[in-house]
């Protein structure tokens, strides 16, 4: 893909993500409905003061012009990915799929080993994580309000509080889902 092509399919992204029209979009970066409709047929060369009033308009970093979003299939077998371990406890982390663009959510398979605690600061007002429990048991959710879950339960609780995971079992997986606004 050309870079004027992936510039035009990300405005057109963006600008459709916050429902905005072409006339709004033109009106509000101050630029000519013509030059913008150009733009999203690949059909012009922009400047960077273009493009800066283009991500000012949709209230985007300017990177997001430029993100390739993620193919619609990936296969991340059991023992692949990346791994990523905690400081403070037995805790580890692979992530399976971060947030492609215009949206905020990050997918984890996290594994515990028994009495391990993995603490959790407050994330940013309004996040919310979802936890699906694949092998074991733990004790999840906000610190003074976890739950034990088993096999096959799902938990949904607020992330922009202080919350904690600790395995109950000798080992335990869960899928981790967290969703941030924008």
């Amino acid at each position: 893909m050309t870079p004027n092509a992936l510039i035009a399919k990300a405005v057109q992204r963006e600008r459709n993500r916050v429902g905005m029209s072409l006339s709004a979009l033109a009106a509000k970066a101050d630029l000519a409905k013509s030059t913008l409709s150009q733009l999203e047929a690949g059909q012009a060369n922009p400047s960077v003061e273009t493009l800066w009033a283009i991500a000012s308009a949709l209230e985007i970093p300017f990177s997001f012009l430029f993100e390739v979003t993620t193919p619609e299939m990936t296969l991340i077998r059991a023992d692949e990915g990346i791994k990523v371990s905690s400081d403070t406890s037995s805790a580890s982390a692979v992530l399976l799929a971060n947030c492609p663009p215009a949206r905020r959510r990050d997918l984890y398979r996290m594994n515990l080993e028994r009495g391990s605690v993995r603490a959790a600061e407050a994330h940013p007002e309004g996040t919310i994580e979802h936890v699906f429990v694949s092998s074991g048991s733990i004790c999840a959710g906000p610190v003074g309000d976890t739950k034990e879950l088993h096999v096959g339960d799902y938990f949904r609780y607020p992330g922009d509080v202080d919350h904690a995971y600790e395995a109950i079992s000798e080992t335990a997986s869960f899928m981790l889902v967290m969703e941030s606004p924008k």
